[in-house]
C-alpha cells in the first residue's frame, strides 16, 4: 500500500512538471515567406533569432546568413558602379565648333603627340616615354598620364598597337572612359533650381552666370540672379547688366552686406516669384583660407534654410589656363564644398587642353560646361563623345588644325 501511494505521488508530480514545461516553452513564429525580398536588416538578424527558436541546425542557419549577405554584397557594388555614360548622336556642327574653339590645344598638345608618328612605319617601346613627357607637360597629370599610357604600353608589347591608328585610337579611347562621367548641362528639376556658383578671383563667375541666364532665357526660362559677390561692387554691376539684358530680376544687398543673407533673401523671392531657375553669384576666394572657405559653407546652410534641398547644384568654375593649378583649387574646395559639377572657362586660350581629362581622372566630378569665347553661345555643354573627337579627331587632321 505503502508502495502504490508513493508510486501515485511521483506520477501526479511528473505530470505536473510536464504541463509547466509546456506553458513554458515559447511559441513558434509563423512559417517564413519567401515572396518578399530580405534587406540586410530584415534578413540576416531576425533569421538568426528565428534559426535559434527553431532549433535549425547550425549548417543551414549559416547557409541563410550567407546568402543574405551575398545579396547585401551584390546591392553594395551595384551602388558603387559609376554612372552609365551619356549616349546621344553627335552632329559634324558641333564637333567643328568645339575643334574651332579648341584649335590652341589642337596645335599644341595635340600636335605634339600627332608628330611622334610622322614617318615612322614602325611603333617601338620608346614611343611611350616620349608619349609621357608631352603629356606631363601639357598639364594631363601624372596620374592620368600613366593610365592614359598603360593600355598603349601593354597593346605595344603584345604587338596590338602597330600603326600610328590604333595608337591613337587606344588613348581616344581610355580619354572618353575618364572624361564620361554620365552628366551633362543643367537639369532644372526643381522650380525654383537653386545654383550657386563658387571658385576663386577671376575665373569667371560672374560672367559664366550672364551667359547661363542668357542660354536659360533662350530657352523660355524664368530666371532670377543674386549678386552674393557683396564685397567688389564691380561684381554687382556687371551681373545688373547681365540682368537687364535677359530680362532676370537681380537680388542684391548694400556693399559689405552678409552673402548669406543675400542669398537667403534671393531664395525666398524665387520662390514667391515661380522662377524656374536662380543663379547666385558668390565672392571670389582663395582655396587656402579657411575662413572664407567656411564662408561659402555658411553661405550654403543659409539657402538650405530658405528651401530644402538646395542649393540643388554647386558649380565650381575654373580658369584653364591656369593648368595644375586648377586641379590644386579643385581639390581644396571639393574638401569644403560638396559641388556637383565643373565649368572650365577660357579653354580656347590654352595649349594644354590636357588638363580636362587630368580633372576628370582625379576628382571622378564631371565637368558641365566649357567656355571657348566670349558669347553666350560659347559656353558649351561638355559632352564626352564629342569633346574627345574635336580635341583628338585624326592623328593627319590634327596636325591640319
Amino acid at each position: 500500500m505503502t508502495i502504490a501511494i508513493i508510486i501515485a505521488v511521483l506520477v501526479v508530480a511528473a505530470l505536473g512538471l510536464f504541463f509547466a514545461f509546456s506553458k513554458s516553452k515559447p511559441a513558434l513564429p509563423p512559417a517564413e515567406s519567401h515572396d518578399e525580398p530580405r534587406t540586410k536588416a530584415q534578413g540576416i538578424e531576425p533569421s538568426i533569432e528565428r534559426a535559434s527558436n527553431k532549433r535549425v541546425s547550425v549548417k543551414a542557419s549559416a547557409a541563410r546568413v550567407s546568402s543574405v549577405a551575398e545579396v547585401a554584397s551584390a546591392n553594395v557594388m551595384e551602388a558603387s558602379e559609376p554612372p552609365p555614360p551619356m549616349s546621344r548622336q553627335v552632329s559634324a556642327d558641333e564637333v567643328r565648333g568645339l575643334r574651332k574653339g579648341l584649335g590652341a590645344s589642337r596645335g599644341g598638345f595635340i600636335a605634339r603627340l600627332a608628330s611622334l608618328f610622322v614617318g615612322k612605319r614602325e611603333l617601338d617601346p620608346n614611343l611611350v616615354e616620349q608619349l609621357e613627357e608631352i603629356m606631363l607637360s601639357s598639364d594631363v597629370g601624372a596620374k592620368t598620364t600613366q593610365l592614359l599610357l598603360e593600355r598603349v604600353r601593354e597593346g605595344l608589347e603584345r604587338k596590338a598597337l602597330a600603326d600610328r591608328d590604333a595608337v591613337w585610337g587606344a588613348l581616344r579611347a581610355q580619354a572618353n572612359a575618364i572624361l564620361d562621367l554620365g552628366a551633362g548641362k543643367l537639369e532644372l528639376k526643381h522650380k525654383p533650381t537653386v545654383v550657386l556658383m563658387v571658385g576663386v578671383n577671376g575665373v569667371g563667375k560672374t560672367t559664366t552666370i550672364g551667359k547661363l541666364a542668357t542660354q536659360f532665357s533662350q530657352e523660355g526660362k524664368k530666371v532670377m540672379l543674386a549678386a552674393g559677390d557683396t564685397f567688389r561692387a564691380a561684381a554687382v554691376a556687371q551681373l545688373e547688366v547681365w540682368g537687364k539684358r535677359v530680362g532676370a530680376e537681380v537680388i542684391r544687398g548694400k556693399e559689405g552686406a552678409d552673402p548669406g543673407a543675400v542669398a537667403f533673401e534671393a531664395t525666398q523671392k524665387a520662390i514667391d516669384a515661380g522662377v524656374d531657375v536662380l543663379l547666385i553669384d558668390t565672392a571670389g576666394r582663395l582655396h587656402t583660407k579657411a575662413p572664407l572657405m567656411d564662408e561659402i559653407k555658411k553661405v550654403r546652410r543659409s539657402i538650405s534654410k530658405a528651401l530644402d534641398g538646395a542649393p540643388h547644384e554647386t558649380l565650381l568654375v575654373l580658369d584653364a589656363t591656369t593648368g595644375q593649378n586648377a586641379l590644386t583649387q579643385a581639390q581644396m574646395f571639393k574638401e569644403a564644398v560638396d559641388f556637383t559639377g565643373i565649368v572650365l572657362t577660357k579653354l580656347d586660350g590654352t595649349a594644354k587642353g590636357g588638363i580636362v581629362v587630368s580633372i576628370c581622372d582625379e576628382l571622378r566630378v564631371p565637368v558641365r560646361y566649357i567656355g571657348l569665347g566670349e558669347r553666350a553661345e560659347d559656353l558649351r555643354e561638355f559632352y564626352a563623345p564629342a569633346f574627345v573627337e574635336a580635341l583628338f579627331g585624326d592623328a593627319d587632321e590634327s596636325q591640319a588644325a
